[in-house]
C-alpha cells in the first residue's frame, strides 16, 4: 500500500501543470498597437509556456464595452484586459489626473510619467476595483479633428469622448458639447454628421481614414491617453506562482514596448497625414478658451493627487 502512495506521489509530481486557456479583450482594432502587442503576448507566453498557457486575443470590443469586460474581470470570467482609464476614473477619480490637459508636451513625456511614482501608487489603487495592475501603456498624444473649419475655438461642436467625467468636464468647460461614443460606433456617427469632431489620436484618424471626412485636424497634443493593463484579481490568485511571474514579466515587457513605440508611432502617422495632403494643422490651448486654467482650478482641488503628478514635470 505504502508503495502504491509512493508511486502514485511520484506521478502526480512528474504530471504536467494542467493547460491554461486565458482570455484578454480590449476595445481596439486589429491595427491597432494595442491589439498587435496583445497578439505579440499570446505567442510569447505560449513559447515560454511550451504551448501549456494559451491567451485569446478578444479586439473591437467583442467581449462587450469596456464597462462590461471590467464586471466580467471582476467576477473572474474574463482573465486580462487592456482598458482605457475611463471605467476606473468613474469609479475613483483620481485615476482621471493622467488625462490632464497639456500634462506634458511629447509622448517620450508621456511615456516617464508613466513609468513614475504617482502612476506607481495609482496603480496600487486597482485592487480596490478587484484588479490586479500589470503595467501602463498609452496611445498617441490626443488630437482634434473637425468636421467644419474652425472658427477661433471648439466651443459650440459636439465632440465625441470617452465616457471619463475630468475629460467630458474639459470639454464643457471649453463650451463644446461632449459625446461619449464606443470606439466601433465612432466612424458611422463621424460619417454621418452625428457628432462634429472628436478627440482622437494621429493612428487612430489615419487607421479610420478620419481625415477624409474632416475639415481640419488640428494638433493640439494636449492630453496623454493611458491605458491599463490588468488581471482579474480573482482569477489571479487561482494561478500557480510561476505562472503568474512569467506572465507578469511577459506583461511588463510588452508595455514597457508599447509606451517606447509611441514617439515613432506619432512621428510616422504624423507624417502620413502631411504626405497625403491631409488638413493637418498645429494649434495650442487658445482653441479650448479658458478650459485649461478652468479645468486644473476644479480638478486640483476634487484631486489633490493631481498636484503630486504636476510635480513630476515640473
Amino acid at each position: 500500500m505504502r508503495l502504491l502512495n509512493l508511486v502514485a506521489m511520484i506521478a502526480m509530481l512528474a504530471a504536467p501543470a494542467a493547460a491554461q486557456d486565458l482570455r484578454i479583450g480590449m476595445v481596439t482594432p486589429p491595427p491597432h498597437q494595442w491589439t498587435r502587442s496583445a497578439n505579440a503576448l499570446a505567442e510569447e507566453l505560449a513559447t515560454r509556456s511550451e504551448g501549456r498557457m494559451k491567451l485569446a486575443v478578444f479586439p473591437s470590443g467583442q467581449l462587450g464595452s469596456e464597462a462590461q469586460m471590467l464586471q466580467q474581470l471582476q467576477a473572474g470570467a474574463l482573465d486580462f484586459a487592456f482598458l482605457t482609464v475611463g471605467e476606473l476614473a468613474n469609479r475613483n477619480p483620481d485615476f482621471g489626473i493622467l488625462v490632464a490637459p497639456y500634462l506634458v508636451d511629447t509622448a517620450e513625456d508621456a511615456a516617464r510619467l508613466l513609468e513614475g511614482p504617482t502612476a506607481a501608487a495609482l496603480q496600487d489603487r486597482l485592487g480596490a476595483l478587484g484588479l490586479k495592475g500589470l503595467g501602463y501603456g498609452m496611445a498617441g498624444m490626443r488630437i482634434v479633428l473637425l468636421s467644419k473649419p474652425l472658427d477661433g475655438t471648439v466651443a459650440g461642436r459636439k465632440i465625441r469622448t470617452v465616457p471619463l467625467t475630468q475629460e467630458m468636464d474639459f470639454w464643457a468647460k471649453a463650451g463644446a458639447a461632449p459625446t461619449p461614443l464606443p470606439l466601433p460606433e465612432l466612424f458611422d456617427a463621424y460619417a454621418n454628421g452625428q457628432i462634429d469632431g472628436m478627440q482622437l489620436d494621429l493612428e487612430g484618424t489615419w487607421n479610420n481614414r478620419f481625415q477624409d471626412y474632416s475639415a481640419v485636424v488640428l494638433d493640439t497634443r494636449h492630453a496623454i491617453f493611458p491605458m491599463f493593463a490588468v488581471a482579474s484579481a480573482r482569477k489571479w490568485q487561482t494561478l500557480p506562482p510561476e505562472d503568474r511571474a512569467l506572465i507578469e514579466e511577459l506583461m511588463t515587457a510588452e508595455t514597457a514596448h508599447i509606451r517606447a513605440a509611441y514617439p515613432a508611432i506619432d512621428a510616422d502617422y504624423r507624417a502620413k497625414l502631411h504626405e497625403a495632403g491631409a488638413p493637418i494643422v498645429e494649434a495650442g490651448p487658445e482653441v479650448f478658451g479658458t478650459a485649461v486654467q478652468d479645468w486644473y482650478a476644479e480638478w486640483r482641488r476634487k484631486t489633490p493627487l493631481l498636484a503630486d503628478l504636476e510635480a513630476e514635470v515640473r
